[in-house]
């Protein structure tokens, strides 16, 4: 949608636009799985032509949010948590072997901006998850996940991460909203991570990365099997 006070938005941007914001409305629920609809419904929802949406629409289908309904419309995708427990694992491998092999050369191509800015999403991050923010909380992650990996400087690498990690929070956020109270249950590790890559300990990067997609399956095997408790992690 065009932006008050800016020139009139070219069709890819307008795409875009919507692809982001339908993006966000997935991730915050507000469009939850197995959830239909048509290109008619967002584009009224939008105040768009059917064009835009339509391609919005089919580029969340490849990123694996969305599936086509024939003669339908669309449906927001129904992840298992056997789909979570292999989007950790492909996480788990592709980043543990990124760092690992390249963190030599993050720390010589590095720039004192790039360093400061994964350093902000860090804290902004960590900040979020001790006090259990999980809306802000979203944005913050994925920022910094992104920024952090994009210091190794392989984009492939950097969109297939980015796709797993959206995914992963579109199916354990409808859980993760069930608990009451999240202060204490939510990984804040994102500087002291982001200081272990900047010195480059690939050991100890390797060793949280690993802590951290352990707690994430863990705790939400405890909130899909309903054994929660009352325990903070």
């Amino acid at each position: 949608m065009p932006v008050p006070g800016t020139s009139p938005v070219k069709r890819n941007t307008l795409r875009q636009q919507i692809a982001d914001a339908l993006c966000d409305e997935v991730l915050a629920g507000r469009l939850p799985a197995g959830r239909q609809f048509t290109v008619k419904e967002m584009a009224d929802q939008y105040g768009v032509s059917a064009t835009p949406v339509r391609e919005a629409l089919l580029d969340l289908c490849a990123q694996g949010l969305l599936d086509v309904e024939e003669h339908r419309g669309f449906r927001v995708h129904e992840f298992t948590f056997e789909d979570f427990r292999h989007m950790i694992n492909a996480r788990n491998m592709v980043v543990e072997g990124l760092f690992r092999h390249s963190v030599e050369e993050t720390l010589r191509t590095m720039t004192p901006q790039a360093l400061a800015s994964v350093r902000r999403r860090a804290e902004e991050a960590e900040r979020a998850a001790r006090s259990g923010d999980l809306d802000i909380l979203i944005g913050y992650d994925l920022r910094f996940w992104r920024e952090l990996c994009g210091l190794v400087g392989n984009p492939y690498i950097l969109d297939f991460l980015q796709r797993l990690r959206v995914q992963s929070w579109v199916f354990t956020v409808p859980y993760l909203r069930r608990v009451p109270d999240l202060r204490g249950r939510l990984w804040a590790g994102h500087c002291e991570l982001t200081a272990a890559v900047t010195r480059g300990d690939a050991e100890v990067s390797e060793r949280l990365i690993t802590a951290y997609n352990a707690h994430s399956v863990a705790l939400i095997e405890r909130l899909v099997t309903g054994d929660a408790g009352d325990e903070k992690d």
